[in-house]
């Protein structure tokens, strides 16, 4: 949960969509790194690859904002 990515929209744009994600819906191996957590917040391009998990709702939107991007909320 710690690693650093190189986030690429390719020629999608700049929006991405930020999403509530519940943790039994992940693999284990990322289970295991939110220990503590109920869910994660994903960071998805408009194609809906997942391009990044973060432990919640303000730091997803931070990392968009920071790598230029637009954040949209989705439920």
């Amino acid at each position: 949960m710690n690693t650093e990515f190189e986030i690429d929209t390719g020629d999608t744009g700049n929006t991405v969509y930020i999403r509530r994600v519940e943790l039994d819906q992940l693999p284990e191996e990322i289970r295991e790194q939110a220990e503590g957590l109920d869910s994660l917040y994903a960071v998805h391009g408009t194609d809906g690859e997942r391009l990044a998990l973060v432990r919640d709702r303000k730091l997803a939107f931070f990392l968009a904002r920071e790598n230029d991007l637009a954040p949209v909320s989705v439920h």
